[in-house]
């Protein structure tokens, strides 16, 4: 398969108009769209006619206008659709008492006691510069860096 500018372009516009409708957790690893969606004959692999049908919906659907482009505030409208979904999957998913809104108990990362207690080495009951250098190091091998 040859890749083509407008190729690599269409795909930097489709990340930044988001992967789609799963939030990151739920897509594979490395993939840049939603694989479930795109796997259009639940066959469990994505074809090159699958991706590209996908690709050409999904910009179908952000051309308003269907004048074959996407303009500025059509990338805009995009991206805070997008934006806008993954905040109310959010709070769906941390809403425990379920009022619709984040108090700051259910706010992602408010129980800061295992990562404390997963930085704190020594069991001191404190983290020391040593200790976050540590975990810093021990993120970036992970990470490949």
């Amino acid at each position: 398969m040859v890749i083509t500018k407008k190729g690599l372009i269409g795909a930097a516009v489709l990340i930044a108009l988001g992967a789609g409708a799963l939030p990151a957790a739920a897509q594979p690893r490395g993939a840049a769209f939603p694989f479930e969606e795109v796997d259009t004959d639940g066959n469990g692999e994505v074809t090159s006619a699958e991706l590209d049908a996908w690709r050409e919906a999904r910009f179908a659907a952000n051309d308003t206008d269907g004048n074959g482009s996407l303009s500025v505030e059509e990338l805009r409208a995009a991206q805070e659709q997008n934006r806008s979904g993954r905040l109310e999957r959010m709070i769906q998913r941390a809403d425990a008492n379920g009022d619709g809104e984040l108090s700051p108990s259910e706010m992602p990362g408010s129980d800061s006691s295992r990562m404390f207690d997963r930085l704190d080495r020594d069991g001191s009951g404190g983290i020391s510069e040593a200790e976050i250098e540590t975990a810093r190091e021990g993120r970036g091998r992970r990470q490949g860096g």
